[in-house]
């Protein structure tokens, strides 16, 4: 009887039970029933409505074969739940797929690497399903702990371990395609989730054995190489899947994770695999969203100013790469706050390098120190390659900002400055920070092209850059003339003036020249003599080196091809005779190889001048000089002078007039319609203004030397007071005729100046007398109005410091009618 009972019970399960369980052959390694599998499907797609019922006894099934271990029937279970995935697209597939994930938990909760493995793949199939309906209430949070993980596998078997990796690199990617393109699934870009998925991509990029796989970073790598799967190549194309697909409002928790993991792994130095990171990151986010990427270094920047200056090096050169890949005019609205964040680690780094030289005394100390300064040169030149890349990327008009930026941090002696405190870091750290903004100022304005000199050269920008021009370091002097040399050349002429020579025909050349401009001829006409003063003051310069006269020259060849018409000319040939007329005279005692390099210089530059106007008397007369010096004084060539070992004479002979160039013969030369020659016989005199006091660099020492000097000169001289009363000295005070004619000399002079020589020179030299006689004024009121005394001191200011000196009561000195 219980035989026939259980015979008669048998038929009474359900129907999706006995398909379920006739899937399962008898001996596991036969494999599924395809027949029967069918059958199930069938029955799954005609009553969907089962899906679930079937899915809830496949999982239990799974769970006590899992449990028996009888993997072989696991697989079969999985195979089945995989085709029915497939073949099922409706609302019911909802319930089912809560079984089936409930199944590769359970498959990847279990220490067996084949049934980790095998759940992962069941997964991954799961999740190139695209769902008909979002789903509200699924969460992937234990599959991204559980993947990441396996992408952490440390099991004991090589072979092994890349296959747990490789499958947790897999499942990572699933999730990842699952859940970006689900809205209701925005819960994955939280920190929690991003903290375990980037790192376990990047530790497995990270332990590849080759990181340059020659592939470039914009292109995926190859994730098969010898048949075998690459664990860090597919973590590498996971993790641009990922940073594809982030949203701006995500951008933050995915690179905060990426800067942490470089932190703790120590990957900042050295910084191969932080490049590498971030040139893949630059690559595969949307082009608008960089600036956010390069945002977040600057940060990150900002929390290791404390840190050792290679790991501040590493950095910078990332926010480099960086900013070099970043697309033109997409690095954002705060590109002054980047600048600003970039000098300011500059000037820390300056002020690191200066305070460990200045503790230095014993031999150890020196040689850690020099290394010191050493590591914190590759920080500071990082940070000026970066300002200038960055610079470089921007477009002109936010260019021109950075420009004006930069010029107002860099320290001028005299000047405020808001930005650097010059007392601190001293000279010798004021004068790095010079050197290295100028050297950025040369990265921005290169290839800048602007339409007018007025837009690229405004006076804000133009009158700083000048008085950095006359401070007394040539190589200061150098970056001026190469950064007026980027944003005057705006033909790209500079590379065929290079080299300070006599050329022979400078129509080989093919110089580029447009005519000029109405905005340009007003710009010279306002600022055309700038320019020559401060050409006139630099070729003074008793420091001066070749690349000094060099960088000259191709000043004055650019302003000649950029700005010149027919009355700058004329004022450039007076630059030119006035420069032959100082070293000639040399009342600033200058040293004979300058003096020559001036004479050099003035051949070169007219030899230029006169083919570039193509004046065939003017070309004769400057040919003829040159000849001639090439025969009797080849030190006046710059072929010659600049040359190693060039000999030099004691003295320049101004008799022999015809190794110089003659202001009457070029006159004549000029003379006609086109050319005022008649200005020539005006000479050119520089002006002193205010700016020469504020930019010569004076120590402690100088400035309270002038002070004694000028209140030397206002006392009056004992000598001269007790002179004896002769004669003679009578008669030469009765005889005024030679007075009346110095007097008639001097006012021809001045109607002459007033009636040839230009208006922008007559009033530079008015603007001058005056600024000289308030300067005068000043110093006068300063050294004789002095503040009553206190006996709470006396405040004195003596160069430029406040000093307080209390002065005792009985040592006062009071009017009478105070005193009882």
């Amino acid at each position: 009887m219980p035989i026939r009972v259980c015979g008669c019970c048998g038929p009474l399960r359900p129907r999706y039970k006995r398909l379920v369980d006739n899937i399962f052959p008898e001996d596991p390694k036969d494999g599924l029933s395809k027949s029967d599998m069918e059958k199930l499907t069938f029955y799954a797609v005609s009553a969907p409505e089962k899906l679930d019922r079937i899915g809830a006894y496949l999982a239990e099934r799974l769970s006590r074969d899992v449990v028996r271990h009888r993997y072989g029937n696991v697989v079969i279970a999985m195979e089945a739940l995989d085709q029915l995935l497939m073949a099922c697209h409706s609302q019911s597939i909802k319930p089912f797929v809560e079984s089936f994930l409930h199944m590769v938990a359970k498959l990847l909760e279990s220490r067996e690497p084949d049934l980790q493995v095998l759940g992962t793949n069941s997964f991954v199939k799961f999740a190139n399903i695209e769902e008909d309906t979002p789903s509200y209430h699924r969460r992937y949070d234990f599959f991204v702990s559980q993947f990441s993980a396996m992408c952490h596998s440390t099991h004991e078997d090589p072979e092994t371990r890349k296959r747990i990796r490789v499958a947790g690199i897999k499942g990572l990617q699933g999730v990842v395609r699952k859940t970006v393109n689900d809205e209701l699934q925005a819960i994955i870009w939280e920190p929690q989730h991003m903290d375990k998925l980037i790192p376990s991509l990047l530790f497995n990029m990270q332990d590849s054995e080759d990181l340059d796989r020659g592939g470039h970073p914009s292109t995926p790598s190859e994730v098969v190489q010898d048949g075998e799967e690459n664990p860090a190549a597919l973590a590498e194309n996971c993790f641009r899947e990922l940073l594809g697909r982030a949203a701006y409002g995500n951008m933050n928790n995915a690179v905060r994770p990426i800067l942490v993991h470089l932190d703790n792994h120590h990957l900042w130095d050295p910084n191969e695999f932080a490049v590498s990171c971030f040139r893949i990151i630059m690559y595969s986010i949307q082009a608008q969203h960089s600036h956010h990427v390069i945002q977040q270094v600057l940060n990150h920047l900002d929390t290791h100013n404390k840190n050792t200056p290679r790991v501040r090096a590493g950095i910078v050169q990332v926010l480099l790469e960086t900013v070099d890949i970043a697309a033109k005019g997409s690095v954002g609205p705060t590109v002054l706050e980047v600048f600003n964040t970039l000098l300011k680690h500059l000037r820390m780094s300056v002020d690191c390098e200066v305070g460990e030289s200045s503790w230095r005394n014993s031999s150890t100390s020196v040689s850690s120190g020099r290394s010191k300064d050493s590591e914190e040169r590759i920080v500071q030149n990082a940070i000026i390659q970066t300002i200038g890349f960055f610079g470089g990327n921007l477009p002109d008009y936010q260019r021109a900002e950075v420009m004006m930026f930069i010029m107002g941090k860099i320290p001028l002696f005299g000047t405020p400055c808001h930005t650097l405190d010059t007392v601190k870091i001293g000279h010798r750290g004021t004068k790095r920070i010079q050197t290295m903004l100028l050297s950025s100022l040369i990265m921005v304005t290169f290839g800048f092209k602007a339409k007018s000199m007025a837009a690229a050269l405004p006076p804000s920008f133009l009158e700083p850059l000048f008085s950095i021009s006359l401070m007394e370091d040539s190589e200061l002097r150098q970056l001026v003339l190469e950064i007026l040399h980027n944003i005057t050349d705006r033909h790209d002429n500079r590379a065929k003036l290079r080299g300070i020579r006599i050329i022979p025909n400078v129509a080989a050349l093919k110089i580029k020249r447009e005519k000029i401009s109405k905005q340009d001829v007003v710009f010279i006409k306002k600022h055309g003599q700038q320019f020559y003063r401060h050409i006139y003051l630099g070729c003074k310069e008793e420091d001066n080196v070749h690349k000094n006269f060099e960088l000259l020259f191709t000043t004055l060849a650019i302003l000649t091809i950029e700005l010149a018409n027919e009355e700058v000319v004329i004022d450039l040939i007076r630059l030119s005779i006035a420069l032959q007329d100082m070293a000639l005279t040399n009342e600033e005692n200058m040293p004979m190889f300058n003096r020559c390099g001036i004479m050099a210089l003035v051949a070169a530059y007219l030899n230029f001048l006169s083919q570039m106007i193509a004046n065939p008397a003017f070309c004769q007369h400057v040919s003829k000089v040159i000849e001639l010096r090439s025969i009797d004084a080849p030190y006046l060539l710059p072929e010659n002078i600049f040359r190693d070992k060039c000999p030099v004479p004691n003295s320049l002979d101004k008799k022999d007039k015809l190794l110089y160039f003659q202001t009457s013969e070029m006159a004549e030369c000029l003379t006609g319609p086109a050319y005022n020659a008649e200005r020539l016989s005006v000479p050119y005199v520089p002006q002193v203004t205010d700016e020469d006091h504020m930019t010569r660099r004076k120590s402690l020492v100088d400035t309270i030397s002038l002070q004694v000097d000028i209140m030397s000169n206002t006392l009056p001289d004992k000598s001269q007071l007790a002179e004896e009363i002769t004669f003679e000295t009578l008669k030469k005070a009765i005889d005024t005729t030679g007075l009346e004619e110095q007097e008639r000399e001097k006012r021809r002079q001045v109607m002459e100046k007033f009636q040839k020589a230009p208006f922008e020179e007559i009033a530079a030299h008015c603007e001058s007398k005056a600024n000289m006689l308030h300067d005068r004024l000043a110093q006068i009121f300063e050294l004789t109005i002095r503040p009553p005394p206190s006996p709470s001191g006396v405040v004195s200011i003596s160069a430029g410091h406040t000093q307080h000196q209390s002065v005792p009561v009985y040592e006062m000195k009071f009017p009478d009618l105070c005193v009882y």
